[in-house]
């Protein structure tokens, strides 16, 4: 007795797929705006703002100092209990990244804007990180020392 076994040669659909896209496109915000706010204090990690790494291998090459990681695979239905955490917290800005400035971050930030506008909540933003982590770990010193547990191999072989 022979099998016929059939091996699809089709790729499945991304993560994402089972999700509705988001209906606005949230706001970016710039590496520098981020570092100053942190620099001055007017906006505290964990208090004033939150930071959200989106990647899925927890922090590979560092994180910036304060984030959180949610990988963005697991986001969606965590979507209504972070905003209630964040908004119990006093939180005025949610700041989310992945990589670079495309795909999850900007997917992410798109849901969670949708969700502060459904529930009519005019005092917290949803903002993209322009540029992702990517851009933040390999624009200097300044950026690489408000880091944790930064790893300059993990940027130096990504920008090769």
């Amino acid at each position: 007795m022979t099998s016929t076994t059939q091996v699809s040669d089709a790729v499945p659909p991304p993560w994402h797929a089972a999700y509705p896209a988001p209906k606005t496109e949230a706001p970016s915000i710039t590496r520098d705006a981020v570092l100053k706010m942190l620099r001055n204090g007017s906006n505290v990690a964990g208090k004033d703002l939150v930071l959200v790494d989106l990647r899925r291998a927890d922090h590979e090459g560092g994180t910036i100092r304060g984030s959180i990681n949610l990988p963005a695979q697991s986001l969606w239905p965590t979507i209504p209990t972070l905003y209630e955490m964040f908004k119990a917290a006093g939180l005025r800005k949610v700041i989310w990244y992945c990589g670079s400035s495309r795909g999850r971050g900007n997917r992410a930030a798109g849901w969670f804007g949708d969700h502060i506008a459904e529930r009519g909540d005019t005092h917290m933003q949803s903002l993209v990180l322009l540029d992702g982590i990517m851009g933040w770990a390999t624009a200097g010193e300044e950026y690489e020392q408000w880091m944790d547990e930064y790893d300059p191999a993990v940027w130096h072989k990504s920008k090769s």
